[in-house]
């Protein structure tokens, strides 16, 4: 035997038995310090709420201290970590593609030409109803939240801030629409691997979803509408003349050509034919790059500070006295923007990867889940399971599969389809995502528009209305599909 195996030997005869209570304990103390540090301190006390790295290296602290008190090693601890840290990869490129793809568009004139022309062509009164509407469609075609809300959701937000609409109904409109279309399109990855996770057909799984998402986007859409009405844009249709130095400071930064939506169409066509995400982004900047150098006055030193630092108007001297709205528009993006959001999300996965060590999320759910006996409440168990997986893992892939592996038996046992369990993976889990401020999902939505959490969140109604839907249909039998298992 080596020295090596002889101490691993003693390592793992020094441990202590990992129970419920020490699997537990991590969750229970970052819920409590996210109960205390967001919720308590800036509502109740008056204080300065906590941010989301503070409350995750303690809680990163206290799982670490745990597993070294349980005899774990930190090299095992570390090698959890990195494990989960490597797995989201993935999503940190991503981030930091979005950050250089939308100072791209905006160098090239991308963004300010699609500004430009959707102010001619946007009733002020159905902005939040289109804002809802175009990235269902975006999202449908290409099965991307964040690449709809990275691109499309940038025009609009910069649509609404021009018209003094409100951009917290905006965003969540916006939102909304791109988490609609992620969910139900057949090319979106987190559809796929709900389905795959509960072993059953992708387009069962997407014929499921429609039970509970076509009735929440229904009244979603109703609802934008009437804000159009009750919240209009502060500019309406007759006022959209005093948006002329606006639009005419847009027209001396860039010259507008239809060859600039040449970036946006490759994102598109990328996505329909389900090319790569990371080379599809890179393809794109590559292409505002050369479209920045061919027809607007930017020098290739400005293409490269935009790329990294993110446009600034100052990059254009010869446009002076700029309307303060223009200013807001195009400063924007570049790769450190993204920071703030790509640390939070490492830190995130960091406590992730350190309870992973003792398998503590998969352990919680299959005990506090264990009451489900009957089909409602065996259904409405896995809502929550996927809503408290998700919330603490803020990764739906994990949450998909530890939730259907938790609940798969369960379900046949009972002779519930398991096309609904998979909807209810997706129910409570991918559209919960952008609703807990402390996912990598809601960092990068804050980061992206520009639009604090507190101010979009109350106005997702897709979601909202998703959340009382789901559960209530479980509980009336409505949709659960029960016939089809009776009838076999």
């Amino acid at each position: 035997m080596t020295k090596k195996a002889s101490e691993q030997d003693k390592i793992e005869t020094r441990k202590r038995p990992v129970t419920f209570l020490h699997a537990i304990l991590p969750i229970a103390f970052l819920t409590s310090i996210i109960l205390y540090g967001l919720i308590i301190r800036p509502l109740f006390l008056d204080q300065e709420a906590f941010t989301l790295e503070v409350i995750f290296i303690l809680a990163s602290f206290f799982s670490v201290s745990e597993l070294i008190f349980l005899g774990f090693s930190w090299t095992q601890i570390q090698d959890s970590v990195v494990r989960k840290i490597a797995s989201a990869l993935p999503a940190f490129f991503i981030l930091f593609a979005i950050g250089v793809l939308i100072s791209s568009w905006m160098i090239s004139g991308t963004i300010p030409m699609m500004v430009y022309f959707g102010l001619e062509l946007v009733s002020p009164q159905y902005l939040y109803i289109l804002s809802f509407l175009i990235p269902i469609v975006f999202s449908s075609l290409t099965g991307t939240s964040w690449g709809s809300v990275g691109t499309i959701g940038v025009v609009l937000i910069g649509i609404a801030a021009a018209l003094g609409a409100n951009l917290g109904i905006t965003a969540g409109a916006i939102i909304g629409g791109a988490y609609f279309g992620d969910k139900m399109s057949p090319l979106s990855d987190t559809t796929n691997l709900a389905a795959l996770a509960a072993d059953v057909d992708l387009f069962d799984h997407i014929r499921s979803m429609m039970v509970t998402t076509i009735p929440s986007a229904l009244l979603a859409s109703v609802a934008y509408i009437i804000l159009g009405f009750t919240h209009p844009p502060t500019v309406q249709a007759a006022e959209l003349g005093s948006l002329k130095p606006f639009l005419d400071s847009l027209g001396v930064m860039f010259a507008f050509n239809p060859l600039l939506l040449i970036p946006p169409a490759i994102v598109f066509v990328g996505s329909l034919k389900k090319k790569p995400t990371i080379p599809t982004l890179l393809t794109s900047i590559m292409a505002a790059c050369v479209l920045a150098l061919i027809f607007q006055q930017y020098t290739l030193a400005d293409v490269s500070n935009s790329l990294s630092s993110g446009f600034s108007a100052s990059m254009a001297p010869w446009a002076t006295d700029l309307p303060d709205q223009t200013i807001e528009l195009v400063n924007r993006g570049g790769l450190y923007s993204m920071s703030q959001a790509i640390f939070v999300a490492f830190l995130v996965f960091f406590f992730i990867g350190s309870i992973d060590t003792i398998n503590a999320m998969p352990t919680v759910v299959s005990r506090v889940f264990a009451f489900a006996k009957t089909r409602s409440a065996t259904i409405v168990a896995s809502l929550g399971a996927s809503a408290l997986t998700n919330s603490m893992t803020s990764n739906q892939y994990a949450t998909s599969f530890i939730v259907g592996d938790a609940f798969k038996s369960r379900y046949d046992d009972l002779k519930i389809p398991r096309k609904v369990l998979s909807r209810s993976l997706e129910d409570y889990g991918t559209m919960i995502e952008s609703m807990v401020p402390w996912t990598s999902t809601a960092v990068f939505m804050v980061a992206t528009l520009g639009v604090p959490w507190a101010d979009y969140w109350h106005w997702q109604f897709l979601t909202l209305i998703n959340l009382v839907i789901a559960p209530s249909i479980a509980l009336l039998g409505i949709g659960c599909f029960y016939d089809e298992v009776d009838k076999k």
